[in-house]
């Protein structure tokens, strides 16, 4: 879903779908890195505009990568737990799940959680809030990742929804780069023509 139905923002209470929308600020969130093929590329793009990111990592990833994760912190950009092994929610259970969860958090100290593909059962929300300030979703998914969509239709996804408040989702990942790499410094440019400001979870 590019936007979450009204429905799943009342079934999952405790998660951020959206921010306060009487600020001039969005949400542009990364998720599935770091990898060095395409999270240095991000990094310097978002440098060019001064714009802040949060990069929901695979703690695999960190774990391999922990060179390109340490840049990330450098730069100024916040992070997240996106679970060690980019777990599908509702295809495992709750027991191998947070053990999951919390193998990533030996490598990813953060406040922040997004679940995979977004799947997690409702009752899983009072465990994820005892361990992270804030469980994240999104008000915007770009669909880098999809195949079947091209640079320009990612770009244009997000030109239509975009707004104050918005929590937009892009990858840095292998699958989505081509496509992200057209739709994300044209929509850090959109940002700055609409003098929105980017700002990461607090």
């Amino acid at each position: 879903m590019i936007q979450p139905h009204k429905f799943l923002s009342k079934v999952f209470k405790q998660a951020t779908w959206e921010e306060d929308d009487s600020k001039n600020e969005v949400f542009i969130t990364f998720d599935d890195g770091p990898i060095p093929e395409v999270t240095p590329w991000v990094l310097d793009e978002a440098d060019k505009w001064n714009a802040k990111l949060t990069f929901f990592c695979v703690g695999d990833n960190v774990r391999k990568y922990p060179d390109v994760f340490n840049e990330v912190l450098k730069r100024g950009h916040a992070v997240g737990n996106h679970t060690f092994n980019h777990l599908r929610g509702w295809a495992c259970n709750k027991e191998t799940y947070f053990e999951n969860v919390d193998k990533a958090s030996e490598y990813i100290q953060s406040d922040y959680f997004r679940p995979p593909h977004g799947q997690i059962f409702p009752w899983y929300q009072d465990e994820l809030k005892k361990r992270f300030k804030k469980i994240v979703m999104w008000s915007l998914l770009s669909y880098d990742y999809d195949p079947d969509r091209t640079g320009k239709q990612v770009f244009k996804t997000v030109e239509k929804r975009i707004k104050p408040g918005s929590v937009i989702v892009f990858h840095d990942s292998l699958k989505a780069q081509e496509r992200m790499r057209y739709a994300f410094p044209k929509t850090l440019e959109l940002i700055a023509q609409k003098g929105y400001k980017t700002q990461v979870f607090k």
